[in-house]
Parts: structure tokens; sequence; C-alpha cells
């Protein structure tokens, strides 16, 4: 089968959850066998090795707002011009648009997906009558909803107001116009039931790859391990909670060491805390760390960086949200709903005996949803 894949930001070296999560659609499609082409736009100063005839770059795009400069009022004016979310209009483009237009002149494909609502407008230039699938790892409506809510600034309510109307309507004609919609956790399936009239709408336990997979216990060079890229609001929201809220319950003598873009706040600030920048290897730094901490707070669909921590076979302490869309974690996953809760299961964990039957339950917990992730992806990908 041949499959037209379009996206917003590629995985590269700089990725996020996000991206992380694009891959695991593509990279399972393809071992079921089919024709995959991709295209996307990547991150700015990024590179990546790919295969020209499969992969196509739009373009090379910032990301985050805040590292935009002056393209932030470029996409602001685009929004209002084009009646687009903020969130759309950073990847609007004629380029975009010419490149699917040239693929579908030249190839004829039995599905194209639209991952992500924000390229939800490229639906106007497909004339082709190929089953289309909408691939959304949000409910975005809800997030910028949930962001106007705790915003204070009059104007930046009224931006988030706004994004979150366009963002809802934006989803809800893409979702009608599709014949599946591919949700990541249970309560995005039953927004979207609520949200359009879709004939078929499917929940994926998605799992990266089997290369993040632990297959040995690594030895622990530090006590606590926190990752994420700190760009991401939710992010930077649940790192801020742990060092004033979790923080102040740990002993001194544990050591806490931070990775991630952009925490350099952090530096010398803490006698226990180290920051460590963009590690080589995300999944190595989690297996040495005698436990993982994920203070989450807020955000949609399924944590990566959740999945990550379990397959990297160490152990978890998380709050509630870090865990959505993750039914019957293993037992390396502990759960906390209040900061001294979390300190005090912190400690626990730490001072406790790793064994081999823990870290195997782990890995196993890890290879039976990698493997119905593909099952249920064959089921859908082969529906009429």
């Amino acid at each position: 089968m041949k499959i037209l894949f379009l996206t917003t930001i590629l995985l590269s070296k700089n990725c996020n959850g996000g991206e992380v999560a694009s891959q695991c659609f593509i990279d399972a499609l393809k071992k079921l066998g089919h024709q995959v082409t991709v295209v996307g736009y990547l991150r700015k100063g990024d590179r990546f090795e790919h295969n020209s005839k499969e992969t196509f770059i739009v373009d090379e795009r910032h990301t985050e707002t805040k590292k935009s400069k002056f393209y932030a009022l470029l996409w602001l004016a685009l929004s209002f011009w084009k009646g687009l979310p903020y969130s759309s209009a950073k990847y609007y483009s004629h380029v975009y648009i010419n490149i699917l237009n040239k693929l579908l002149f030249s190839e004829k494909y039995d599905s194209i997906i639209i991952e992500h609502a924000q390229i939800g407008w490229i639906e106007a230039y497909i004339q082709e009558k190929s089953q289309i699938i909408f691939i959304s790892q949000n409910v975005e409506h809800e997030m910028y909803e949930e962001q106007f809510k705790r915003v204070k600034n009059l104007i930046a309510k009224l931006l988030y107001k706004r994004e979150a109307r366009l963002m809802k309507l934006q989803e809800a004609r893409l979702s009608n116009l599709s014949q599946q919609v591919w949700t990541l956790t249970d309560h995005d399936n039953k927004s979207f039931s609520r949200l359009a009239n879709v004939n078929i709408i499917r929940t994926f336990g998605i799992a990266p790859s089997f290369k993040n997979l632990q297959e040995k216990i690594v030895k622990k060079h530090f006590d606590i391990g926190i990752l994420g890229s700190w760009t991401w609001k939710p992010n930077i929201e649940g790192l801020k909670w742990f060092i004033e809220n979790v923080y102040p319950y740990l002993p001194v003598e544990l050591s806490i060491h931070v990775a991630g873009k952009d925490a350099d706040w952090l530096n010398g600030k803490y006698p226990n805390i180290y920051y460590c920048g963009v590690v080589p290897d995300a999944q190595e730094f989690m297996a040495q760390a005698k436990v993982v901490a994920i203070p989450t707070l807020s955000g949609g669909g399924i944590q990566i960086k959740t999945l990550d921590a379990i397959a990297s076979g160490s152990l978890i302490v998380a709050t509630p949200v870090a865990l959505r869309g993750i039914t019957h974690p293993p037992s390396t996953v502990r759960v906390a709903e209040t900061p001294q809760e979390f300190a005090n299961l912190i400690v626990s964990v730490v001072t406790s005996t790793f064994t081999s039957t823990t870290f195997d339950d782990a890995k196993n917990w890890y290879r039976s949803r990698h493997e119905q992730f593909l099952n249920d992806l064959a089921s859908a990908v082969s529906s009429p």
C-alpha cells in the first residue's frame, strides 16, 4: 500500500516527544511493508540523513516562538490574514502546497495521513479520492482553552481564546473529512467523538522502536534523573513545581541530574542539582539514574518521555498526568499525587534494591505494548 504522510516537523537530533511519536507511526507502517512518503519541515539548524525519494523536506523552520524572533510577528499577521490558528500559520507555505501537488500528480496513494491539526489547512489541496486519515497527538483546542484560563495578561487571554476557537473548528472540519481519526489516549478519543461525526476513531498505544529498549541493567551514576525539552510550557511548569515543592522534602545528599535544552538557569543555583544540557543519548541518561522523576502537571496526549523512561528499565516516580494514555504500567512505575508523597517515593526508591525481576517486568511490558501497536496499526490501515 502507498501512503502519503503529511506532518509538521521531521524527527532530527534536537527532537521532542511529538516528533518521536510521528516517527513511531512512520517506522511501524514501513515495518508492516507499506511504502511511506513523508513530507514535513526540519527544525532550524538541524540535519538528518534521509532518502530523498521517501522524505521531502519543505524548509527549515523555527518551532518555538521564543526563539523565532521577528518570524512570530509574521506568523501572527499570516494567521489573521488567512483566518488560521497561529500554530497553523507557522507551518503554512506555498512550498508545502507545491510539493503536495507534485506528489499527487505523479503518484496514486491508497491512504493520505494528515498528522497534527496544525496542518489541517492542507486538506483543501487534496483532490484525490484516497482514504484520508487524521492523526491527532493531542486535542489541541483543549490545551489552548486551558492556557486561556491560566494566563492573566489580557492580550494573551484574547490570543489563546482565538487560538482555541479556530483550532476547534479546524479539528472538527478535518475530522469530518477523514475516514478515520487516530488518537493516542482514550480521553482524546472521547473528545473527538463529541467534536465530529467521524466514521472510525481509533486509539493507539504507541511505543518508540526497540532500539530504545534497554537490554541489560546499567550501572547507576546518580540518584535522580529528570529529562525534558524545557522550551515546552508543560515541561518547564513541571520542573519548577518539582524544584519549588518536591525538592525541599528531599535529603540534600541525593544527587539530581537534569538533562534537556534551555534549563541553563539551574547552573550553580542548587548544591545537589546538576544541569547536563542536551545529552547525547537520552536513553542512556535515564538508565543511569536510580530513579527517573516525571513531574508533569499539564498537557495532552501521551507523554513520550514516560514511555522512554519505562524502556530505560530504571525505576520511575511520576504524577498521574505523566501517565495519561498509559494503563497498567509495569512495577517499575510509582505514582504520586502530592509533593510530599512524590519526595517520599523517591527516597524509598533510591534506597531500595533494584532486582533483575523488576527490570525484566519493564522490558516485557514494553515489548508487549510495541507488538500490540503493530497489530492495531495493521488492522486500521487495512480497514476499508
